[in-house]
């Protein structure tokens, strides 16, 4: 059974303020045209920049090979599967048909 947004929201202590844009986040390619491709490109680059600043400010002596090396062991996709099930992000998920066979 598939979860609300509104329990979504409640999960990331977090309010999304258009609801069409969450909607198609969590669209998979396999459920149709309106998708989560485009938002995927720009989230990776959001992501990519946070995690940086973050490490940036937080390590000031590290070198910028370990730097990048950190950025890359947490933006891995391994690191957020794992912090999605965590979250139980598949709950609020619309995927296609042969996805939900398969197990998504």
């Amino acid at each position: 059974m598939k979860s609300s947004f509104a329990d979504l929201e409640s999960v990331l202590d977090y309010r999304f303020e258009r609801g069409e844009t969450l909607t198609a986040a969590l669209t998979h390619r396999s459920a149709g045209s309106c998708n989560n491709e485009r938002l995927e490109f720009l989230g990776d680059a959001v992501l990519g920049f946070v995690i940086a600043e973050v490490l940036y400010r937080r390590f000031p002596d590290a070198a910028e090979g370990d730097l990048s090396r950190l950025r890359a062991t947490l933006v891995r996709e391994e690191s957020l599967a794992e912090l999605a099930r965590g979250l139980r992000l598949g709950e609020y998920l619309t995927l296609g048909g042969g996805e939900r066979k398969s197990g998504g």
